[in-house]
């Protein structure tokens, strides 16, 4: 293995965490998120080369993996008729994320999936505690706007989460 591959993968190893949340708040089904997942790292690895050292990896790895869960999103509503075709495993291993327990975070995950693709971006950014500046460079907005966009999410967020309750 080079070197490029050796610090990919060890730098994939430490925000792995990223990658899955956001495979499972763009796909509801466990296949799909595994797919997700691995398409993002592909993508990643796909550009790694062009990475330009600009900004910090995770904040390029968000970007990649956001862009790929949107185009994913949208190339598995397409071709949803080949969802029984193999994907071939990654040598990244992900973490299992057991949330049987935890009925909160799965209505949660629920209700994020009923997002729009920019609505479920905010949401991440705003989960992982980026700055209004930085989501909105991100967005490639106005601050401003970025946090109008964000409170609007979170609204909408909240109304369905307190709909899925009454439906319990």
């Amino acid at each position: 293995m080079s070197s490029m591959e050796n610090e990919f993968l060890e730098k994939i190893e430490k925000h792995k965490g990223v990658i899955f949340k956001i495979s499972k708040m763009y796909m509801d089904d466990q296949d799909d998120q595994n797919d997700l997942y691995q398409e993002i790292i592909y993508q990643a690895w796909k550009s790694y080369s062009d990475f330009q050292r600009k900004s910090d990896f995770s904040t390029w790895l968000y970007r990649t993996a956001l862009n790929t869960a949107i185009v994913f999103l949208r190339s598995k509503k397409k071709r949803s008729f080949i969802q029984n075709q193999q994907i071939e495993n990654l040598a990244v291993q992900q973490e299992p994320y057991n949330d049987t327990d935890d009925r909160n975070m799965k209505l949660m995950y629920e209700a994020i999936q009923q997002l729009s693709p920019i609505d479920k971006a905010l949401i991440f950014y705003f989960l992982e505690d980026f700055p209004g500046k930085e989501i909105a460079r991100q967005l490639g907005i106005t601050e401003v706007n970025a946090r109008v966009k964000m409170n609007r999410a979170k609204t909408k967020l909240k109304e369905i989460i307190e709909k899925k309750k009454t439906q319990i």
